[in-house]
Order: structure tokens, then sequence, then C-alpha cells
């Protein structure tokens, strides 16, 4: 390929004109980026049009990294750390040449680096940036973690013959270069960095006959990583139980511990749970990533309608209990802590109750709750009551004691905020009933209910418009019309699965005197007819509204919500 400036190509095909070059030119200016990274991060041009107009151009073939299968013998050619500075993978090579996806193909310099590193002809291949950092990652990852297996292996035969591995002491820092680590802490090691390059909420180690299999949570959904042979499944699970200090000689009883670990300068928490089954031991991995920015209105998904109605519920809100309520991983925490985050103040004490603490923020009191110890919800929640709140934040209410002593905490001046585990709104009167608090106190205390799910969202990288069936659209409870619903066709920018990230649904019940009644008096239908006369907005209609707007698919809706 001969020598050409990105911009004057851009120009030509009219994708910029010279005007927004020179602009561009003046920005990248003593930044050290590359042209392309300019233009699109300043909004000139789209990744989508670069991609397009170097094809066009130059007849650079584009590759996706999605559909492309790596060899894992490609990590051998070029080091990780050029990889990474040029965002470049190889995926195939000759015994002459080497193909290389590049998120920048004009990057010459790149080219003749790998070039003399490989001494093969370069020809180079256009991929998506974000697929390209992926496809790096997972390779070098693997790379890790197959040689850590090999090692492992090694190790494990040579002890057979009397050889064995001298135990290396436990690094909680992961860093790139781990070549004089133990393989065990190596292949762990890889594994967490896998998860969160993957942005992994959980990792699941399952053991089976032959292997054990490794899982992890991105976007709600499981997805199957890489297999460990069975004959080191002792020797990951062990490595797992000395980070969270737990028994490694019990197997035969469930265990939970935690752990912190810095990845890539970014600090975890890590709680780690095993479970015996009849295979061995499974081992749930839980990644708590310390990033309060997803703790605001914006990080969690409340917008429109719900956002008033959320904020004119806490604003108002000088004493009573106010829940957040939805299954596990539903994003109660996140919006637990987006409340924190909007009523702290120096005026104010605000305590926070919490197993774990999972972000740390600046003014507010937290308080690490630890069973094992007798420092309970409702133990601690007494004795916080003697340090002058004004606020008190309560991780979850998981028995009738903790409600009664939030109830009662309301009822004389508090405000206090909580998580309880139920379906929806309604539901969580039921829960609260059905653990022994009286309705009464319910109906005195309680004063709005925020009910929520997480759903993914439709890639916007390969959203398609398309018209739904009858069907599709009663699902949803929609009247007869013309809508237009969208889905993720699958791309190298969200890895094939058409959906990126996550946002939150929400339904929220402000508790009036009518409600008050129909739970003091524990009539259903009366609280239905009371629910319908006030500003009450169901989940379904919130999940509508997503879908018609193209954030999230019917189909997330379904797999989320069921039939409604």
């Amino acid at each position: 390929m001969k020598y050409v400036k990105l911009g004057d190509l851009l120009v030509k095909s009219g994708d910029i004109t010279q005007a927004q070059l020179d602009q561009a030119l003046e920005l990248q200016e003593g930044t050290g980026e590359r042209l392309g990274a300019v233009l699109q991060k300043h909004g000139f041009i789209t990744e989508r049009q670069l991609i397009d107009t170097l094809m066009s151009q130059l007849g650079v073939e584009f590759i996706d990294l999605n559909t492309c299968p790596i060899p894992p013998e490609m990590a051998q050619l070029i080091p990780k750390s050029t990889a990474k500075k040029y965002k470049m993978v190889p995926i195939r090579a000759t015994r002459t040449d080497v193909h290389l996806a590049m998120a920048d193909p004009l990057n010459f310099v790149a080219v003749e680096e790998v070039r003399a590193i490989t001494r093969r002809r370069v020809i180079p291949l256009i991929a998506a940036s974000a697929a390209v950092e992926r496809a790096v990652q997972n390779l070098y990852s693997n790379q890790g973690a197959m040689q850590a297996i090999e090692d492992m292996q090694r190790d494990l035969l040579g002890s057979q013959y009397g050889g064995g591995a001298v135990a290396q002491p436990q690094s909680m820092t992961m860093d790139e270069d781990e070549t004089d680590a133990a393989p065990a802490i190596r292949l762990v090691n890889s594994i967490i960095d896998r998860a969160c390059t993957e942005g992994a909420s959980d990792i699941h180690m399952e053991p089976g006959e032959d292997s054990m299999t490794i899982r992890m949570r991105i976007d709600g959904a499981l997805r199957a990583i890489i297999p460990v042979p069975r004959e080191l499944q002792s020797s990951v699970i062990s490595r797992l139980k000395i980070m969270a200090r737990m028994d490694i000689a019990q197997k035969q009883i469930p265990q939970d511990g935690r752990a912190n670990v810095t990845v890539r300068q970014e600090t975890l928490d890590l709680r780690i749970s095993t479970l015996p089954t009849i295979h061995g031991e499974k081992v749930v991995v839980r990644l708590l990533r310390k990033t309060p920015e997803l703790a605001t209105l914006e990080g969690i998904g409340l917008e429109g309608g719900n956002r008033e109605r959320f904020c004119r519920l806490v604003d108002r809100a000088a004493e009573g209990v106010i829940l957040m309520v939805g299954p596990t991983g539903s994003g109660k925490t996140s919006t637990l802590y987006a409340m924190i985050d909007r009523l702290k103040s120096e005026e104010v004490n605000l305590v926070s109750l919490e197993d774990p603490v999972e972000y740390h923020i600046d003014g507010v009191c937290q308080v690490q709750i630890n069973d094992k110890t007798g420092l309970t919800f409702a133990s601690v929640l007494r004795s916080v009551l003697r340090q002058d709140p004004d606020i008190i934040a309560v991780g979850e209410i998981r028995d009738g004691e903790t409600a009664e002593i939030a109830m009662r905490a309301a009822m004389t001046g508090h405000l206090v905020l909580s998580t309880i585990h139920t379906n929806n709104a309604v539901s969580s009167v039921d829960r609260l009933l059905d653990i022994g608090v009286e309705p009464y106190l319910i109906a005195g205390a309680v004063k709005g209910i925020v009910s929520q799910r997480l759903l993914r969202k439709v890639c916007p990288h390969c959203k398609k418009p398309y018209t739904p069936a009858e069907e599709e659209r009663e699902a949803l409870g929609l009247p007869p019309g013309d809508y237009t619903f969208y889905k993720g066709a699958g791309c190298g920018e969200c890895f094939g699965t058409g959906y990126r990230g996550r946002t939150g649904a929400f339904e929220i019940l402000p508790i009036n005197s009518a409600i008050r009644r129909a739970i003091h008096s524990r009539s259903l239908k009366e609280l239905e007819t009371a629910m319908a006369n006030t500003d009450f907005h169901p989940i379904m209609e919130n999940c509508c509204k997503l879908v018609l707007d193209g954030v999230t698919s019917s189909e997330e809706v379904h797999r989320v919500l069921g039939g409604g």
C-alpha cells in the first residue's frame, strides 16, 4: 500500500470539508493522537464512514473480528505491548505473510515495526477499534491462560514423579508480566483480567465430568469463555480460597469470602462463594467495581416522567421509608446509591449499612455488615439510631426484625432508604406482611416504592428497524397501529450479541392516603383501585417506551419480564 494522507483521502471522498480537516489538524497538534481518532472524537466522521472510505478508496479489506476466530499461536508473532500500542492484532500468517487487523491501517510506523519483528510482508486489514481492543485482550489473555494450564499440567506430572513445584507467594496485584508467579496464580489472574475486559459482573466456575467450564455474566447473560482440565480444578479453586481467606481443606460445606485485587490500576472487590456439587466445588466470583459514576440518575437510566417522579419522591420525603424493589441483579443497589448521592449534604448525618460496601461515597458514614461477627443489619440499625442520624440507608431488608426496626425508625422522624427482593411495587407490600411487619407500620411508614429491572440496550452500531408482527405487538400490550421496533443484527462493536450496555426500566409508586387505607385493611382490590387513581405507571409502560424509542428490543423485554 503506497503512502497516502488520511485527511486528503477523506476530503476527496467528500466525508469532510477542507475547513473541517484544517480544524482537526489544529486540534491534533501536540496531542500525539492519530488524525482518524481526532476526527471521530470531535464528531467530524463516524468510524463506519472511515472504514467505508478506506475500503472504497484504497481497497483495504474489512475484517469482522467477531466472526473471525484467531488462532492462539498468533500471540507468538508480536508482543502484547506492541499490539496494544498500535491497536492491531495478527489474525493469520503464512511463512511469508502476516495479515494484520488494524484500527488504523494507514499507520505505517506500526506496519514497519511488525514487518521488522516478523520479517514477513504485512497485509493490513481494517477493523472496528473496539473489536480490535477486545481481540488483543482476548488473544493474549487466552495465551496467558493456556500457558498457565500447560505449566500446571507439567507441574502436576512432575509432582507425580517426585518433582513438584515450589509454592509462590500470592500477589493481589495483577501485573502485565507475571512470568515469575505460580501457574495457578497466573491462570486465576488471567480469568479475572478477562472478566474486567468483558465488563462481566460475575465469573462462574462450574465443574463437570471432564472439565471445569468458566462462564461470565456479561450484560446480564452468561457466556462460556474457557474450559479448564478437570485435574487442575482443585488448584484453581484453592487459589481462590486462599485469596478469600477460606478453609482450603473444607470441601463439603459452602463457604463465602472476599478479596481485594487491582487490575490495570482499577481496584476491585471480589465476593467469592463455593458450593459443593457432585463433580466438585462450584465457585462464583462477583466483581464489584468502585465506579461511583454509576450511582447517578443518568447512570441508572432514570429519564423523563420517571425521573421527575423519583426526584419528587426523594426531595419531599423528610421522614418515612422509601423502598427499592426487584429481583437479584436488577440494579437496586445502584438506585440506592443514586438516592444517597442526591440526599447527602453537610447539613445531614447520613449513615449507610451495606453488605458489602460497593462504592465509597465522601460525606457518608458507611458501615460494613458482617453476620459472622454479629454485625447484622438489625443489630447495627439499633446502634445507628443512637448516633443521631437524619437519613439511614439499609442495604437490604432480609428479615422481619430489620424491617420492623426500619419502620419504627421512620415513624420517629428518620428517613430510611432500603431494598427488598420482590417482583414489583405491589408484591413488596405482601413481602413485608409475610415477614411479620404489622399493616399499620407499613401503611404509616412507607412513603414510596421504586420497582425496577435492567434491560440490555440495542447496539447503536448495528441497530435495524423492522415492523413487528401482531403477536409481538400484543405481547407488549400495545393497541393496534403501525409501529417500528429495533433489534441489533450483531457486529464487531457489540461482539455479535446485538446489545451493548444496559439501562433501567422503572415503576414508581407514591403512597397516598387511599393506598395507606388499602394496605391497612389488607385489601388487594382496594389497593389496585387506589393505585389506578394515583400517578402510577406500570413498568411495562416504561418498557414499551424504551422499545419504541429504539433503546431496547421486545425480545429483551420478554426475556426480563416474561409475559409482563
